[in-house]
Formats: structure tokens, sequence, C-alpha cells
């Protein structure tokens, strides 16, 4: 059942596991819209508004901060509310992340589904102030 008061969520990751685990946890807190290219996720980002984008940093063709990057040259007024989940560590590419395109938090993989939420809704409160 679609409610529109749920918080909507882009979440980007080349893996299909990761995309089916991601929905089947949050679907009942957020409106989840899934893509499994940072390309296709940069359409629908393009073309939807979104309360959070959430990206996996290592993906063929393009990574999570390249995604960023492109979605704040493109797209510079909107909020800060964006995260990375990786199953690798931070580096300077997150780093940069931070710094230039606004990105709100680095979650390292397996996450933890509480904590997420929680982290989840942060970035959106975050975004509207």
């Amino acid at each position: 059942m679609f409610d529109a008061k749920k918080p909507k969520i882009l979440y980007v990751d080349d893996e299909e596991i990761n995309l089916r685990v991601f929905k089947s946890t949050f679907r009942r807190d957020f409106d989840v819209t899934l893509a499994q290219s940072a390309k296709d996720g940069f359409e629908l980002f393009s073309n939807n508004d979104f309360d959070v984008i959430i990206t996996d940093q290592r993906m063929p063709e393009m990574t999570g901060v390249e995604l960023l990057k492109k979605i704040h040259e493109t797209h510079p007024g909107i909020p800060p509310n964006r995260l990375i989940l990786s199953g690798f560590s931070k580096d300077e590419d997150v780093d940069r992340a931070f710094n230039e395109y606004q990105l709100f938090s680095f979650v390292s993989k397996p996450w933890d589904a509480n904590d997420l939420k929680t982290l989840i809704l942060k970035a959106i409160e975050h975004g509207k102030a």
C-alpha cells in the first residue's frame, strides 16, 4: 500500500541481492526506489523527487562518489541528504564527497537496520534544515 507521507529513498547498488535486502528491510518505513546502476540512479534522481539518495561506492562504470559529483554539478540546490554504503573502507574519494558533494554520511557494509534507519531519518532532517 502506497503512503504518500513516507520519505522517498533512492537506493543505488549494482548487486541485486543488496537491492532486495534493502527494500525488504525498509519498505514499511520508506518509499524505496531501486536502481542497479549509477546511470539508472542518476536518471531516476533527475526525473523524481527523493528525500535521500543512498549509493554503493564501488560499482562498474561509475562509483558512488562520481554519481554524487554528477548530482551535485547538475542539481546544486538539493539538500545534503546523501549517504554512501560500502563494503570497503573510507578513502580519499569519500573524503572528497564529504567536502565537495554534500555527502551526509558513510556507512560500512554490513549495516545494522536500526542504525541505518536512524541515520536516514537524521539525513532527512538535516536536508530540511
